[in-house]
């Protein structure tokens, strides 16, 4: 049985991770971030957590927060792809264009195909002439 801190959601930290992605995909980032934020306190090692909270503080705009979540995905993981794009997105929302794009070339080389990712680093390298 799980016992329910006050101001805290109801159900275990499993409920807290669908109910934030439920929110976040609903167009709700700022709530989904907040409940997100309780899952990654809970389990600050999961990458599924923090990937979920970044993409809920990046669609908040709270584009350095997010910045900093995919960065840890991808110290835990140099191969994640997804954190490479995140990381270069946020960057390029924050001005820092260099960044950007080494953080996007990675992501396009990690998946070539990916038409998002090579948008966005066309994008990236526009902005950085």
């Amino acid at each position: 049985m799980t016992q329910e801190q006050p101001g805290s959601p109801a159900g275990d930290v499993y409920d807290w991770y669908t109910r934030g992605l439920e929110l976040l995909n609903s167009g709700n980032a700022r709530a989904a971030s907040l409940v997100l934020q309780r899952v990654v306190a809970a389990e600050p090692q999961s990458r599924a957590a923090r990937e979920a909270l970044a993409r809920a503080e990046f669609d908040s705009g709270e584009f350095a927060a997010a910045r900093g979540l995919f960065a840890a995905n991808l110290a835990a993981d140099p191969t994640d792809d997804y954190a490479a794009f995140g990381v270069g997105l946020c960057s390029s929302r924050l001005g820092d264009h260099r960044i950007a794009v080494e953080h996007l070339a990675m992501a396009v080389a990690m998946r070539p195909g990916n038409h998002h990712y090579s948008t966005a680093l066309r994008a990236a390298r526009a902005r950085a002439q």
